[in-house]
């Protein structure tokens, strides 16, 4: 597991041969990590703490055509429910992993196309052009009787964030 553990006691984490708690890493290293991953896992505790989370590391796994499977982190259920398997439960999380290693190359392909277009839709060049938008329409508001832009417009803005921490199920 690649990343950091908090908020949780980090002797409630599952402790196996085969799980290795490497901690926080620099980006220039993840390549090298997520090159041996089958599935990428995103397996926050479900708390107060993770309530309000919104883990970007859902589209840096997307970015990599890597499988995902999450627990039911509102940010990750919402938007990519539709191709992140989402279970809370060891169980659920486990078969969610072994389904997306038995896919057939045609499924994997069909699956890495549909993560491709999502990052395609939330690129930093879809969202400056879509903030530039929002703010001409503002301008041309302010100068003219056109109304602003309702919330529903503004909300509409594709996400793009980055950050380091990981986790991944090596085949």
């Amino acid at each position: 597991m690649v990343g950091p553990i908090v908020k949780i006691d980090p002797a409630s984490v599952p402790q196996r041969p085969n799980i290795h708690y490497l901690g926080q890493q620099g980006y220039d290293d993840l390549p090298a990590f997520i090159s041996g991953w089958d599935v990428c896992l995103l397996p926050f505790a479900l708390n107060e703490s993770t309530k309000f989370i919104s883990p970007t590391k859902t589209l840096e796994y997307m970015a990599c055509g890597r499988p995902s499977v999450s627990t039911r982190i509102r940010d990750v259920v919402e938007p990519y429910g539709h191709v992140v398997p989402i279970h809370d439960d060891a169980e659920g999380f486990v078969q969610a992993c072994e389904a997306a290693l038995a896919r057939s190359p045609r499924e994997q392909a069909e699956h890495a196309e549909a993560l491709a277009a999502i990052i395609a839709r939330t690129s930093w060049d879809a969202t400056a052009t879509a903030m530039a938008e929002l703010i001409a329409d503002a301008e041309a508001a302010k100068d003219g009787d056109d109304a602003l832009p309702d919330a529903a417009s503004a909300a509409a803005v594709p996400e793009t964030r980055a950050t380091a921490g990981t986790a991944a199920v090596a085949g």
